[in-house]
């Protein structure tokens, strides 16, 4: 059989080892050192934006740490977009808070304005005003800004930016991670670009940064001895990792390009086919890394049909695809949440396909997966 084309695996540019060995080279074998600071300055650079970046483990302890910056804690409620992955919502339950989902639109399938909306003004009716919004661009796919910043501001509740997908993508010509009051990234090993595992806390002062890696790196008070008045936690990211992140901020704008083609591709391949549905940029406000590209089944039989070509093109061609995220207030674990929205966000789930996006597709596996296309729909 054919080797296995991926999702989205790893791209490495070339110059990343040379970050790496000066860290071995220089005994900054620590979560702290020359290619930390570095990593953060680059990225700093590159969101080209009067913020802070503090370099973490993953976007997960990123986003841990934003929803304790912003105050959340034990028994607050905390309302999270349903449509994403579940580290999206994860930290929330490690606060002891509550995540409160609120459905999809259709045009970007992120966070509903409508929905948010509701939920704010029926949580307040009950008490619970909501500490914080984490919303989140859906496969590199900017949210709709403007409608969740005029409700965040209308009831003074700030945004925590998710914005582990989306590094190189554009809300009208501003870069995604620098729209929230607090915003994350993740460089897992399948985002744009990777340190194998970490992420990235984007704040708009120096002072949120500074108390971010207190909290990160154990929470040591300043003392001669070990002293400790708050709790802590080992979040930092490593100056082996931030040696890859260096050298893989060199080559973003050229992955995100890549991704970008692959896009290009899949609108092409499926143009003529009136029962799919490639997800694209809803207006010129929009620019998307096109982290994942994705299409939907419309119609009749639309989670049949969409189960019979994921089978088939894993079994037959070993060609991985996925499902769109599974919503938050599906999952057992979350089961007991409030939800406000319709079911948008479960239409399409059931209906919707990850197709592989790599920076790293080649011609020869872009003409497998063509091929295998043309043979199955």
């Amino acid at each position: 059989m054919n080797s296995k084309i991926w999702l989205s695996s790893p791209h490495m540019g070339g110059t990343e080892q040379k970050y790496v060995q000066n860290a071995f080279d220089e005994n900054w074998i620590a979560p702290l050192g020359p290619n930390v600071t570095l990593f953060e300055e680059k990225i700093q650079s590159f969101l080209d934006q009067d913020i802070q970046v503090a370099a973490l483990s993953s976007g997960t302890a990123a986003l841990h740490l934003a929803l304790i910056l912003l105050g959340v804690d034990r028994d607050d409620e905390v309302i999270c977009q349903s449509m994403t992955f579940s580290a999206s919502a994860n930290p929330i339950k490690y606060l002891g808070a509550t995540p409160v989902f609120v459905d999809s639109e259709e045009t970007t399938w992120n966070m509903d304005p409508n929905a948010l909306e509701e939920a704010i003004k029926d949580r307040i009716q009950k008490g619970k005003k909501p500490k914080a919004i984490v919303a989140v661009h859906l496969y590199g796919m900017p949210y709709q800004h403007d409608a969740l910043r005029s409700i965040a501001n209308k009831y003074e509740i700030p945004i925590v930016e998710d914005s582990a997908e989306a590094l190189g993508s554009t809300f009208k010509g501003q870069k995604c991670g620098t729209l929230g009051d607090i915003s994350i990234l993740s460089f897992n090993g399948n985002k744009i670009i990777t340190t194998s595992g970490g992420g990235a806390l984007v704040t708009k002062t120096k002072q949120l940064k500074d108390k971010a890696v207190f909290l990160a790196t154990q929470a040591r008070d300043n003392a001669p001895h070990y002293q400790h008045s708050h709790v802590g936690y080992n979040y930092r990211l490593s100056n082996v990792s931030a040696g890859i992140g260096c050298g893989q901020m060199e080559v973003l704008s050229d992955r995100v390009n890549q991704r970008r083609k692959n896009q290009e591709f899949y609108t092409d391949l499926f143009q003529d086919h009136a029962e799919i549905k490639v997800m694209q940029e809803p207006t010129k406000d929009y620019y998307s890394n096109f982290w994942l590209s994705a299409l939907t089944f419309e119609g009749d039989k639309a989670y049949e049909k969409r189960e019979t070509l994921r089978i088939s093109l894993n079994d037959k061609y070993n060609i991985e695809t996925r499902p769109l995220w599974k919503p938050m207030h599906l999952q057992p674990i979350f089961a007991d949440a409030p939800y406000y929205g319709a079911n948008v966000s479960e239409e399409l789930f059931n209906k919707g396909l990850c197709l592989p996006s790599g920076s790293n597709l080649t011609e020869e596996e872009l003409s497998r997966i063509k091929q295998a296309f043309q043979e199955l729909v």
